[in-house]
């Protein structure tokens, strides 16, 4: 089995950029969700109030990673939003009913900026459906970390140019796929590929 240090190095090659100091954060539009749906008084004044909370954490989180110049860890960043998205949506769900909470977990799902990996979702989905040992599963977790990291960390290259991040998320997902594939046998390597070949990159509109 690969050394996860080896992979973890393959995969960061080149990727020593510095972060990028004049990034503007893009938010959610919450004004475009509340002409989407029938909301009371009350429920306007609880939406607004908790819509701006979290704003204002990820902002404060935000500022205090781009403190960091270039040692600004955009994993930890994601990691955080992923964090504070959660609990908001745990506090919407004591104002909006539950078609209302479908919509707004739907809406900020397809609005918020994901972290460049396979999800917990799809990783458990690899891990049951092809059938891992823990030894494979653990490289698979360890080439998805690498591959966040290289991507996350060559950030302030392809800023702004979605042409450029393409090229960047697809060579460093064909070094994730190449240690993946190193480590597993054939059969559960051919799960794994059938299981993610819908896993594309996509750009920041």
């Amino acid at each position: 089995m690969k050394s996860i240090k080896s992979l973890v190095f393959a995969l960061s090659i080149g990727a020593f950029f510095a972060s990028c100091s004049g990034e503007k954060k893009k938010g959610i539009d919450y004004n475009q969700f509340k002409t989407e749906i029938q909301l009371t008084p009350d429920q306007t004044k609880s939406f607004d109030e908790i819509t701006k909370k979290y704003q204002d954490l990820q902002e404060q989180n935000f500022q205090a990673a781009k403190a960091q110049g270039g040692n600004m860890d955009r994993v930890a960043l994601g990691i955080k939003n992923e964090e504070l998205r959660a609990q908001q949506s745990l506090e919407m769900a004591k104002v909006l009913d539950g078609p209302q909470m479908e919509k707004f977990n739907k809406f900020v799902d397809e609005n918020s900026r994901k972290r460049p990996r396979y999800d917990n979702a799809l990783l458990e989905r690899i891990k049951t459906e092809a059938q891992l040992s823990e030894d494979e599963f653990k490289v698979v977790n360890a080439a998805n970390d690498a591959f966040e990291k290289a991507f996350n960390d060559a950030h302030d290259v392809y800023h702004g140019n979605n042409d450029l991040a393409k090229e960047y998320w697809e060579k460093f997902d064909a070094q994730r796929k190449a240690v993946i594939k190193n480590t597993l046998t054939p059969e559960h390597y051919t799960k794994f590929e059938e299981i993610v070949k819908e896993v594309q990159f996509k750009g920041r509109k």
